[in-house]
């Protein structure tokens, strides 16, 4: 089974659907590749770091409201095993933190770098939007620091950032995590491990009935 998982850096809820996803597929217990594809749900430049909760409560109509977006989403990942400190969090543009996966993913770090930059980001309070942190981050996970940091001073790896977000487009992803399986199943959303193995057991069963055909 190929899965291809649109996502963005920041987002709690794909950060909630990569765990799930992985237990996913622990349970399901067939062979099965996962590619990380880039999506960012908001392309604007942040000059500079701020807080998330400020920028969301512009964005979703006051401190209330966004608040009550924090509060729920911290629960469900809590139950989950997920700590997202949204105090600590700082809003940025994730194109280069995307740019730092594709890099990973040539050193089949892929899915490491990805939950290293999410943890850095909810739980760290750390800048993914400044190329020495995302620097640092890599070398937290044991791949060259300084490699990393050259990679994102260089032009490298936009063109494949630019290819997944124009894909995602040219499918029809205006939401993540969508999860595209074996090309032509597309499942959106952060769905409890349980609606996702069903998901992937009923693909299978159909793709056995279409072969026996």
């Amino acid at each position: 089974m190929d899965i291809q998982v649109w996502s963005d850096v920041v987002c709690p809820w794909c950060y909630l659907g990569k765990v799930r996803l992985e237990k996913a597929l622990a349970a399901f217990g067939r062979e099965a590749t996962v590619t990380y594809r880039a999506y960012q749900l908001n392309a604007a430049p942040v000059p500079e770091p701020l807080p998330i909760k400020h920028v969301m409560a512009e964005k979703f109509g006051g401190p209330a409201r966004a608040e009550e977006m924090f509060a729920r989403v911290t629960t469900v990942a809590a139950s989950e095993g997920l700590t997202l400190d949204f105090d600590r969090a700082l809003a940025a543009n994730t194109f280069a933190a995307h740019r730092l996966v594709a890099w990973a993913a040539t050193q089949d770090r892929q899915a490491d770098m990805l939950d290293a930059l999410q943890r850095a980001h909810f739980t760290d309070g750390i800048d993914i939007g400044s190329l020495p942190a995302l620097a640092g981050v890599a070398g937290s996970i044991g791949l060259d620091a300084a490699a990393a940091l050259a990679h994102l001073e260089s032009q490298a790896g936009t063109a494949a950032v630019n290819t997944d977000i124009e894909e995602a487009r040219a499918l029809g992803i205006t939401s993540v995590p969508t999860f595209v399986i074996d090309g032509k199943y597309a499942l959106p959303g952060a769905h409890d491990t349980e609606t996702l193995l069903a998901a992937f057991e009923e693909i299978t069963r159909r793709e056995s009935a279409n072969a026996g055909l």
